[in-house]
């Protein structure tokens, strides 16, 4: 949980009741994305490109790399849907997505 800014306004009445549970609750989730990052139940770098403007939806790593396509491009799950044929039902042949772009 991000730093709470004190200077602009005052806390409103009764935060100083809420603050500590909200500061145990960021600790024990600290705690629980550590454990999923350590023991492979989740992604660390495909959580980091999550929080860039574009990648919010992104299914897996492999399809924004250009090396792994025959033209040197992303998956086709990353073309917009607007930017495709009407009625034409995509998939990706890596991971089996039908559109991450949005």
């Amino acid at each position: 949980m991000p730093k709470v800014k004190r200077s602009r306004k005052p806390s409103p009445d009764g935060w100083e009741l809420i603050e500590p549970t909200l500061d145990e609750l960021d600790q024990k989730m600290r705690k629980l994305y550590e454990y999923c990052i350590k023991d492979g139940y989740a992604d660390k770098n495909l959580i980091a490109k999550w929080k860039k403007q574009g990648y919010e939806n992104l299914c897996c790593l492999r399809c924004i790399q250009t090396r792994d396509t025959n033209f040197g491009t992303n998956c086709i799950c990353r073309v917009p849907k607007s930017k495709l044929e009407v009625g034409r039902i995509i998939e990706c042949t890596h991971c089996g997505c039908r559109g991450c772009s949005g």
